[in-house]
């Protein structure tokens, strides 16, 4: 039988590959930035670690893709990037009942040779 933080990594998994990676997630500035959404179109996110503890869940998790639009006053480049984002989740009967996240800009930023 699964635990409870089984079950809620499971779920907070299952959220960020069918709606993060559809990218069904960026025009809601609630979990994403619409700016990160333009600018990186091609965005994909990988699920490096995740850490449970009765009902939150934490995940460490890089993006990766391509700058092709305005990001923080920076233009395109063209240049491939890879950002880790961490999240914070908390879940409750198997729903995500609030999310939080944090973007390490400090490691996107040079990537994109911002002033």
């Amino acid at each position: 039988m699964k635990t409870i933080e089984q079950k809620n990594i499971e779920t907070v998994t299952a959220f960020i590959e069918a709606f993060s990676n559809q990218n069904d997630l960026d025009c809601t500035d609630q979990f994403f930035s619409k700016q990160i959404g333009e600018a990186f179109p091609d965005k994909l996110y990988a699920v490096e670690e995740v850490i449970a503890q009765g009902e939150k869940v934490i995940a460490r998790i890089f993006m990766t893709g391509t700058h092709k639009g305005t990001f923080a006053g920076n233009s395109p480049t063209g240049n491939s990037v890879k950002a880790t984002q961490f999240r914070e989740f908390r879940v409750v009967d198997g729903q995500i009942v609030e999310h939080r996240g944090w973007f390490d800009t400090a490691t996107l930023l040079p990537q994109i040779k911002a002033n």
